[in-house]
């Protein structure tokens, strides 16, 4: 029996016909983008419901990058691509590298742009990109659509062999790549609009997934101050303008006194904010910020600007 003859009866929604959808073709455009975006309103729930094993996921993380470690996103085609999307908008936003989350994408670079299926069949290829980039700290998510793909089942035997923590992000409650995970989500978003589309629901789905475990992870490791992005890289007028911004909004200072005092700190976000808040010096805060950094395992204040403006206002007493 061919390869692909043994996956015509795979148990996955993702290749099930959506009875909703059976009309999709005699449609006008009004009923039709209707009729798609009731069918992604269902993505929600089904997200939703994996709150739990994605807090525990987002814990294993922390500690992971915590230690020195990274966590590795393994994915092919949609999945892949969409992890690469997380991992590329991680570093402006929070001021992190490769080091912190890092995506791998079946095929390569390329296959970015220009779809290379053919490479998500090689599980040898998975498991050689674990055993030459993993670090004994690192954690493993691999994202797959059915749950089944061997690239990506390649590179979790491969991580659970070495011990590393493993996951897996999947539209199928039925994965059969979850017996290797540690932490499964298993999004039930049922049958896609148009049959075996997973950029559509299940695409959906994994990034939302992808998007609130990085942003919990670096809310953990101390990168916002409240809701703020405390780290981002001000890399244009854009983003200058909102660095002062959520200075004034931290703080209530005056915009050109917040512009003063951030330059003063050098582009220092946070060194700026501590000032502000304690109406201190930014030299002064800088020490503060130096000895309170950031700490995941501070509960209430990770980023440690809390404890830096303490430290400043216990000294003035």
């Amino acid at each position: 029996m061919s390869s692909w003859q043994s996956l015509l009866d795979l148990a996955s929604p993702t290749e099930e016909r959506n009875p909703a959808t059976e009309d999709l073709d005699t449609l006008p455009a009004a009923a039709l983008t209707a009729r798609i975006l009731a069918a992604d309103a269902a993505v929600i729930t089904a997200v939703q419901a994996l709150s739990a094993p994605l807090a525990a996921l987002v814990e294993d993380c922390v500690a992971a990058i915590a230690a020195g470690g990274t966590v590795h996103y393994v994915g092919a085609g949609t999945s892949g691509r969409l992890a690469v999307l997380d991992a590329a908008e991680l570093p402006p936003t929070f001021n992190v590298g490769p080091d912190h989350f890092t995506a791998h994408l079946a095929g390569g670079p390329r296959a970015m742009v220009v779809a290379g299926e053919g490479a998500e069949d090689s599980a040898e290829d998975g498991a050689a990109l674990v055993r030459e980039q993993c670090g004994p700290r690192d954690v493993v998510i691999g994202l797959a659509a059915s749950g089944r793909t061997p690239y990506v089942g390649g590179a979790l035997t491969a991580a659970r062999e070495t011990g590393l923590v493993t996951a897996l992000i999947a539209a199928n409650p039925r994965a059969p790549l979850a017996d290797l995970a540690d932490h499964t989500l298993l999004a039930d978003v049922g049958p896609e609009v148009v049959t075996g589309s997973t950029r559509m629901k299940a695409g959906t789905a994994q990034k939302l997934l992808l998007n609130a475990l990085s942003t919990a992870t670096m809310v953990r490791l101390g990168k916002t101050y409240s809701n703020l992005m405390i780290d981002m890289r001000a890399s244009n007028q854009k983003l200058r303008a909102r660095s002062v911004r959520m200075l004034v909004q931290a703080s209530g200072a005056a915009p050109e006194h917040a512009a003063e005092v951030l330059e003063e700190a050098e582009g220092s976000i946070r060194v700026a904010l501590v000032a502000l808040l304690a109406g201190a010096e930014v030299p002064a805060a800088r020490d503060a910020a130096a000895t309170r950094p950031p700490d995941p395992s501070r509960v209430g204040d990770p980023a440690g600007i809390r404890a830096a403006v303490a430290l400043l206002t216990e000294a003035r007493r």
